[in-house]
């Protein structure tokens, strides 16, 4: 966007009013002859408008061994029984499970070479972590369960990484001395002839980042292919992806060019850019000639699949998705054909075969609606600018089952705006909810909308959180809910917001902040204040209390009770390892402290997202409350 185009749009939001600022993309009419919905059916998964599974039938290789990690020891098994001990835990030094708090993409802790005659693994030492203790009230007494959890500025875990050989069943370990012994090994990937094992090695700060290569045979520290630094935060996402039959191969991040853009990469540390693109991109495959991307570059609420050659000059990239909407794809194993599930605002799912120049093979399934028999109000699917005026924030809006146009309804805002989130894509009714369904044939008006740190926008979009979380997501959430004030039809008495986890922060934050114009709010393991929230996630955004001070104070809810009017529900799963019940907990203290009344409602036995049994009562509390308080 050019400055010329910035400026006019910054100007136009300021000078305007706030309902001629959104942009309606797309409508989905009212169905107002349908059938109610009850809680139950909240987890009708058919109701999602999910696909029948496809794959293309291909023959994986088996073997006749696998590895596993039991509490933390590590073993290698075989189809006859035999068991190999690769390492045994001891204390709090654990092998083979996952590291770093499942961050940087990191989803477990064995990496098997790709002919399986070696493996690398994750050895994790917590001694130093703090414990926290967790009540369980399942026995007759109550017992405390006490869980690691390196809190924001403490003692974090160490991480070393071992390599296997199954035929010398002998370990060597990789000789990483880069930075401090609480650095994190990330994205670790092996070179395609086993010789060379890879890991992306970054500091505690998450500010710098190594490239580094390792010898297999013995661990020795090859060299640093490339670094990467950046004042807000390097982030690793995963592992690299060699070109079959080369030694190069395609690395993401998005600290090079404002972009999570793809790099074609060697071992010498050559680094070239696969599509100059301004959008995010996801890889997807490669067939030694070709790599097969998602992007964003049609919009940050669309996903489309491109193919780029790449060889000594990079061809243009091919667009392989043209109809609008979000593309989810599977390439065949030779990347001749791929599937392509489709949706759009108005489409629940096609489901097609194409092949690698993206022409249509075959069209698999096309899902019916199935709302078509329930009672809905009209869905729209629209945009309204960024508070800083430079990007469009997409939203979703549902009107009540009933609508009528001369009445005023109450609104509930539901928000997240935590980085990693898109909460509304150019999907199926927008990527809703099922208790958006529910809570609209109630007469609610619901608003849902992402803001900057959310995905899709690129770099800067993401790092306008950084040091201040919650701070211009709440400033993209009020340009939506004044807009919505500006509506004919909407009560700006009576809105409500809700939201779980960084929405629960998000959800205190607006209340506290906003106290004119939030009438009620329910949240659900809300973080409180970011100095109880843990080490990889925590430091990332937010630095930790000695080195970002007026950041944390300016964020933390603990100072904002006395701003407190409205109706608060706060509920917290109390077996919560994820956002530790101190933070509720301390917060219902100080409302105490303060003469402020809270509704505070335990989970005991649940985790951060109250799954079922439980899950239903929850939804029905968040609804009782704000029948009652809206």
């Amino acid at each position: 966007m050019s400055f010329l185009r910035s400026l006019w749009l910054f100007a136009m939001v300021c000078v305007c009013a706030p309902a001629l600022a959104q942009t309606i993309e797309a409508v989905h009419p009212a169905n107002p002859t349908g059938r109610l919905l009850d809680f139950e059916e909240m987890y009708d998964h058919s109701l999602y408008a999910r696909p029948v599974p496809f794959s293309f039938d291909e023959k994986e290789t088996e073997f006749e061994w696998d590895a596993v990690s039991e509490d933390g020891s590590l073993f290698v098994v075989y189809s006859d029984g035999r068991r190999d001990t690769v390492a045994l835990r001891c204390g709090d030094v654990s092998y083979g499970t996952t590291v770093s708090r499942n961050e940087f993409g990191i989803d477990g802790g064995i990496f098997w070479s790709p002919s399986r005659s070696r493996l690398a693994f994750y050895r994790k030492d917590e001694g130093l972590v703090s414990d926290f203790p967790l009540l369980d009230i399942s026995s007759r007494t109550g017992t405390l369960k006490s869980i690691k959890y390196p809190m924001n500025g403490m003692a974090s875990e160490r991480v070393s990484l071992g390599i296997y050989d199954l035929n010398s069943r002998r370990t060597v370990w990789a000789d990483v001395t880069d930075f401090a012994d609480d650095r994190y090994l990330c994205g670790v990937s092996w070179g395609p002839d086993e010789r060379n094992i890879f890991i992306q090695v970054l500091d505690r700060s998450q500010h710098e980042m190594h490239f580094n290569m390792y010898r297999v045979a013995d661990g020795t520290f090859v060299r640093t292919l490339f670094e990467e630094h950046d004042d807000a935060w390097v982030e690793p996402a995963g592992g690299v992806y060699f070109l079959r039959g080369k030694y190069e191969f395609v690395y993401s991040t998005d600290v090079r060019d404002g972009w999570h853009s793809l790099y074609l990469c060697d071992t010498l540390g050559h680094v070239r850019r696969i599509s100059a693109a301004e959008g995010d991109l996801e890889y997807v495959g490669n067939d030694g000639k070709s790599v097969f991307y998602l992007s964003s570059e049609q919009s940050p609420a669309q996903r489309h699949l491109y193919r780029v050659d790449v060889g000594r000059r990079m061809s243009k990239p091919v667009l392989l998705t043209p109809e609008p909407g979000m593309h989810r794809v599977k390439m065949s194993g030779d990347c001749t054909r791929f599937v392509d599930f489709r949706q759009d605002f108005n489409t629940p799912g096609v489901t097609l075969v194409r092949d690698r120049r993206g022409r249509l093979l075959e069209t698999r399934e096309t899902l019916s609606d199935p709302f078509v028999d329930v009672k809905t109000g009209e869905i729209r699917f629209g945009t309204v600018p960024s508070a800083d005026g430079l990007y469009r924030n997409n939203y979703r809006l549902f009107l009540p089952a009933d609508f009528d146009p001369a009445k005023k309804y109450p609104v509930i805002v539901y928000v997240y705006g935590g980085p990693h989130s898109q909460m509304v894509t150019d999907s199926w009714l927008g990527g809703f909810r099922m208790w958006e369904i529910v809570l609209s044939q109630r007469g609610y008006v619901v608003y849902v909308q992402d803001g900057r740190g959310t995905q899709g926008h690129g770099g800067i979009y993401e790092r306008a959180i950084n040091c201040q979380c919650g701070v211009v997501e709440m400033e993209d959430q009020m340009v939506g809910v004044r807009m919505l004030q500006s509506l004919p039809f909407v009560d700006a008495s009576r809105i409500g917001v809700s939201g779980w986890s960084y929405g629960g922060f998000m959800t205190i934050s607006l209340l506290t902040t906003y106290p004119d114009v939030f009438k009620a709010g329910a949240c659900g393991g809300p973080v409180i204040d970011w100095k109880w929230y843990e080490v990889m996630y925590g430091e990332r955004y937010m630095d930790t209390p000695e080195t970002n001070p007026e950041g944390f104070a300016r964020v933390s809810l603990m100072s904002k009770v006395d701003s407190l009017r409205a109706p608060l529900l706060i509920m917290q799963g109390m077996q919560d390892g994820t956002v530790l019940p101190i933070n509720s907990l301390s917060f219902v203290q100080a409302c105490v402290e303060k003469g402020k009344q809270v509704e505070f409602f335990p989970y005991p036995q649940s985790e951060h997202n109250v799954q079922t049994p439980w899950r239903g009562h929850m939804y029905r509390k968040l609804t009782e409350f704000f029948d009652n308080n809206l």
